[in-house]
């Protein structure tokens, strides 16, 4: 029987009201049940860490479970925290009830939570000061040293002072891991010889790089060193006014060293260098005469580096990079050019130098395989043309008694080009890279150019594709022969860019 006002419709209404309120109900219900849930989980994972650990983060029991926790009290807690904000997050994402915050899905009586330290950016370059002491000992190479000077005794023995900016880089970086913990710089030193009459006090100025060889202890290792630059100050050869020095024929000439030295650190800023030290001078043969002086000694000195973190790296310098090196072919273009001496053949009784100072202009075209950071090996197309190739005296005739007058000739461009392969093998560093090449002219002018040729050379970096380049040549490994000053370009460098 139905009540009177009320129809059927409104009896569907009224059941669909109730039915909607039960199922916002169960929803409430499900979400306060999921949150709880959650809330659970996260204090069954904390609450054992929590007792353990405890505020300070070390465990009251003399057990092995104090080694686990003492360090992981507080960061064990906040990481449990993190996987119960987790389940709320996916109990809200079933029921579409947002969650609390954080702070109350933790237990207002627990550690406060300890957030992570944000380190600072550690700097990618250290930097030092230097200062060494050089004590040579003079090769006996000429007449000069051996006595044939104004004091008619030997000059055996030589000093220098050496001031040096170095900077490297951080200790642990894969750059320093990789390259033996590289370090370069410029530095200034001054020479002191017993005849400074005839030789002067001359100062250098120079780029040097070094490396470790062996690590022989935590806190000693074996390195090595190059230095190359310019020297100034020289009393050079003078018919006149310094007749004795046929050493030097030029007021500036080059200088080369090489030192294998032992480096002790004695405290994280500061170390104490000391090894055997060889070094050379000479113009190169841009000026005659160019006998050059050779020196071997020792050397010992002092490096203070301002920014240097870590006190011993013998941990942190274990060979091993991130970056595996993907070993490739390169193209290394360089052309060069510079001027040189000659001496020529006087007639069958020895040579004479001639008054002229030639130019020579090349270039060399080099594939290298890329065997690893520090190994190129390959094959160059080198090509010169050097005009003081074949020079000859002119025939005279002249009387008997007379001195005839000394006209050099050049002879025609063909018998002054040559066309060469070699062989090369390359050191690289970074920023520098050393090169040695052994080769002979395959295509020449005969004369002059039939020989072998050696190249010792240095490459400097000024951008990934682009390099300065400073290299000498000898002939048949003892006749000097031209300086290569020049520049050069490599194409394919697929070297990893490090950090």
């Amino acid at each position: 029987m139905t009540t009177p006002g009320r129809g059927c419709g409104d009896k569907h209404t009224e059941r669909k009201a109730r039915r909607d309120a039960a199922d916002s109900g169960s929803a409430r219900g499900n979400g306060i049940r999921s949150r709880t849930a959650a809330l659970f989980a996260a204090g069954m994972l904390a609450f054992p860490l929590f007792l353990c650990a405890g505020p300070g983060g070390t465990c009251p029991e003399a057990d092995s479970s104090r080694t686990v926790f003492r360090a992981a009290g507080p960061r064990a807690f906040f990481l449990s925290g993190t996987f119960g904000r987790g389940l709320l997050t996916r109990s809200s994402a079933r029921t579409g009830i947002p969650p609390r915050s954080a702070s109350a899905a933790v237990s207002p009586h627990s550690a406060p939570v300890e957030e992570e330290p944000v380190s600072r950016p550690r700097r990618r370059l250290v930097h030092g000061l230097g200062v060494e002491y050089r004590p040579s000992y003079i090769l006996p190479t000429n007449d000069f040293l051996r006595g044939d000077n104004l004091y008619r005794q030997p000059i055996r023995y030589s000093a220098s002072f050496h001031l040096r900016y170095a900077f490297g880089f951080r200790p642990g970086s894969q750059t320093d891991r990789i390259y033996g913990g590289v370090y370069q710089g410029v530095g200034l030193s001054g020479y002191l010889f017993p005849d400074r009459e005839e030789i002067g006090s001359p100062l250098a100025l120079y780029l040097f790089q070094g490396a470790r060889i062996a690590r022989v202890a935590p806190w000693l290792t074996l390195n090595y060193e190059w230095n190359f630059g310019l020297s100034t100050g020289w009393k050079s050869y003078d018919r006149e006014y310094n007749p004795n020095n046929k050493m030097m024929g030029s007021e500036m000439n080059a200088y080369i060293d090489v030192n294998v030295y032992f480096s002790w650190r004695l405290s994280r800023l500061l170390d104490l260098n000391a090894g055997l030290d060889m070094t050379h001078f000479s113009n190169g043969n841009t000026w005659v005469p160019n006998a050059g002086l050779n020196t071997v000694g020792l050397k010992t000195g002092l490096t203070a580096w301002f920014n240097r973190r870590e006190r011993f790296v013998s941990r942190l310098s274990r060979p091993r990079t991130e970056h595996p090196f993907p070993r490739h072919v390169s193209y290394d273009l360089t052309v060069f050019g510079s001027w040189r001496r000659k001496g020529v053949d006087y007639y069958g009784e020895g040579q004479i130098a001639s008054p002229k100072a030639y130019p020579v202009v090349g270039f060399n075209f080099s594939p290298m395989y890329n065997l690893s950071y520090k190994l190129r090996l390959g094959i160059s197309l080198d090509g010169v043309y050097d005009t003081s190739a074949n020079v000859y005296l002119e025939d005279q005739l002249v009387a008997v008694g007379e001195t005839p007058d000394l006209v050099f000739r050049r002879p025609e461009a063909s018998r002054q080009l040559a066309l060469g392969l070699s062989g090369r093998a390359e050191y690289v560093m970074p920023y520098c890279t050393v090169g040695l090449g052994i080769g002979s002219n395959v295509l020449h002018g005969q004369g002059d150019l039939d020989a072998l040729y050696q190249m010792l050379y240095l490459k400097i970096n000024t951008t990934r594709s682009t390099y300065l380049h400073i290299g000498y040549s000898l002939q048949n490994f003892q006749d000097p022969n031209f300086l290569m000053l020049g520049v050069g370009f490599r194409l394919h460098n697929r070297y990893p860019r490090l950090r």
